[in-house]
């Protein structure tokens, strides 16, 4: 029965049922829609083939009986976001890590597992036990003190499934993925189209969701945060880098370490606070300098900011090509997966060759 992928392809398209029979030139009512959906009844075959072409999915993912399901959710997104937003956007990632998993199954790739470390969860009480999780995540995985030049690619080398998706109010999503008979996926969507310094502080945030057991009364989202800039920015270089007390930071320092960490002007401001290298007063007036440049509305853009596509995840997109090299799927299939047309497949093919 196609009930539950139907109806979530149709939420991850932002359709109701209304719209989607019309967007199907009313080959069946939005009444017989609500049926298929409830498993009271079942399309015929050219139906099916309308709806899954109109949602952007194929006839093999409306009647797959793999069940997916995402457990423990956890958002960074704007406080105004709508329950129908954050349905829509749990029913695209859903969708994404279906076609993620089937590419995976294609080439006989079993689904890397998350590289946990043997101490994770780490207990948080407080916001400030985040940075022992971000000092002992970085031990474990042997990170050292360094700036961490692409997030995404060590993110997915241990196992956790990146993904970006064009979404509005909604900066990143944790959660895990529960699959029949399977161990449960790590997943992390992120923004698509938005500076790579906030998807990179986006990332460590949701990874701090993954790896953090924040107690009751604990603010979660404070210690995620907490944890991101801890994670991304190591205390003892920023400390090496700064001094242990400053009374006032010039915009052109915040600059310079923005180019050495990837991280937002805002985030170091963040960041020293924290440290206490600097004082509530002068975190209070930088954050009005930023305010007055305007790097705290949209678009975000702060002096050399990095551009959207340098921390955009990429393991997907080189599976689908290997499929496709392969033989074991074709073009149109390719750019159905990818979600784009066969001529920006074909242009994106001839680039990377």
């Amino acid at each position: 029965m196609i009930g539950k992928r139907l109806k979530g392809a149709r939420t991850a398209a932002g359709l109701s049922l209304r719209a989607l029979s019309d967007a199907i030139d009313n080959k069946v009512s939005a009444q017989a829609i609500g049926k298929y959906e409830r498993d009271e009844d079942m399309p015929r075959s050219g139906v099916l083939i309308v709806l899954a072409r109109q949602l952007g999915v194929s006839v093999d993912y409306l009647i797959s009986d793999d069940e997916l399901e995402l457990e423990g959710v956890e958002f960074r997104k704007a406080a105004s976001s709508s329950a129908k937003e954050v349905a829509t956007i749990e029913a695209k990632t859903l969708n994404m890590v279906e076609k993620y998993l089937a590419v995976e199954g294609l080439l006989n790739l079993s689904s890397q597992e998350w590289d946990a470390p043997r101490e994770a969860p780490y207990w948080v009480g407080e916001p400030r036990d985040a940075e022992d999780a971000a000092r002992n995540l970085r031990a474990a995985w042997q990170l050292g003190h360094d700036p961490i030049p692409m997030l995404s690619e060590l993110l997915e080398e241990r196992g956790i499934k990146v993904m970006s998706l064009d979404v509005d109010r909604i900066d990143g999503l944790a959660a895990q993925v529960r699959r029949k008979d399977t161990r449960s996926t790590r997943v992390i969507m992120i923004k698509r189209h938005t500076w790579s310094e906030r998807k990179r502080f986006s990332l460590a945030h949701e990874l701090g969701h993954i790896v953090l057991n924040v107690a009751e009364g604990c603010d979660s989202e404070r210690a995620a945060n907490r944890f991101a800039g801890a994670f991304l920015i190591p205390a003892e270089v920023l400390r090496q880098e700064m001094g242990a007390r400053r009374t006032d930071i010039s915009i052109g320092e915040l600059i310079s370490l923005k180019d050495r960490f990837g991280v937002s002007i805002q985030a170091i401001a963040y960041r020293c606070k924290d440290l206490e290298i600097i004082t509530q007063a002068t975190f209070a007036r930088l954050f009005e300098i930023f305010t007055d440049r305007g790097w705290r509305n949209e678009p975000f853009e702060e002096p050399h900011s990095i551009k959207w596509d340098v921390e955009e995840p990429d393991r997907f997109q080189r599976l689908c090509f290997r499929a496709l090299s392969e033989g074991l799927i074709g073009l149109s299939r390719t750019a159905e997966l990818l979600e784009i047309r066969v001529r920006e497949l074909e242009e994106r093919l001839d680039f990377v060759a």
